[in-house]
């Protein structure tokens, strides 16, 4: 029987090697964003940066949006802080600028990376975050009396719009995209739902009763072959 090439939408661009990938794999991509993340650092929180960059510090970053600002502010300058992650690409990009060695802890979701900081008895932590950040990790650490100073490094505009093609499955990478795309939109029940981690899964859940596969790792390449292996094996049939 012939096999009708499956049609994906991914929420974040994707490069192109990995759009030639799946094309070989027959699929087609589309491409929509429906988020748009800038900085939010004022003056002041540049200086709070650097002068945290002077010092000691335990911190924390869940997006990799907050380690390229982070990073940005900081230059060439390596602070000796420890840091725990979100493993996958907020992991490697964190790795390639303070080194592996200054990883203290990761997790695949922000409740397993509290629990983890909890778990090593960690007093006071300094979490940069984004103006859309989730309440898990740092409702976690407050009930555990550890003290969250959270620095707001970026903001999240939603940049919904309306999709009238029917797609075979949707690639959805973060809860604000999540939040965004079903604001104006609405799925077919047959439409198959692919989440990068289990946090933006469960923003998924808050709008559609699909099923969803969630990606092994918290990372683009992992969710794209998650995809890839799901229509190898439910193939769109004429």
């Amino acid at each position: 029987m012939q096999k009708n090439k499956a049609s994906i939408l991914c929420t974040m661009s994707l490069p192109q090697t990995a759009i030639q990938n799946l094309n070989e794999e027959n699929i087609s991509v589309d491409y929509l964003s429906f988020i748009h993340v800038s900085s939010a650092l004022q003056p002041e929180l540049v200086q709070k940066i650097k002068k945290l960059s002077e010092q000691t510090a335990i911190v924390v970053f869940t997006s990799s949006h907050a380690v390229k600002i982070t990073t940005g502010i900081l230059k060439n300058h390596k602070p000796s802080w420890r840091i725990y992650c979100i493993s996958g690409v907020t992991e490697k990009e964190t790795a390639a600028f303070f080194g592996k060695e200054s990883i203290a802890g990761t997790a695949t979701d922000a409740l397993r990376l509290a629990k983890k900081i909890a778990g090593d008895e960690i007093r006071e932590i300094t979490f940069f975050c984004g103006d859309q950040r989730r309440d898990e990790l740092p409702s976690h650490l407050t009930l555990h009396k550890i003290l969250v100073n959270e620095i707001l490094t970026y903001k999240t505009q939603l940049t919904p719009q309306k999709i009238y093609k029917k797609y075979n499955g949707i690639l959805f990478f973060s809860p604000s995209a999540v939040d965004s795309f079903f604001s104006v939109n609405e799925v077919d029940k047959a439409t198959m739902l692919f989440a990068i981690g289990n946090t933006t899964a469960n923003a998924i859940k808050k709008h559609s009763l699909n099923k969803i596969i969630i990606s092994e790792l918290p990372n683009k390449e992992r969710l794209i072959k998650s995809a890839a292996e799901y229509f190898q094996t439910n193939p769109i049939n004429f």
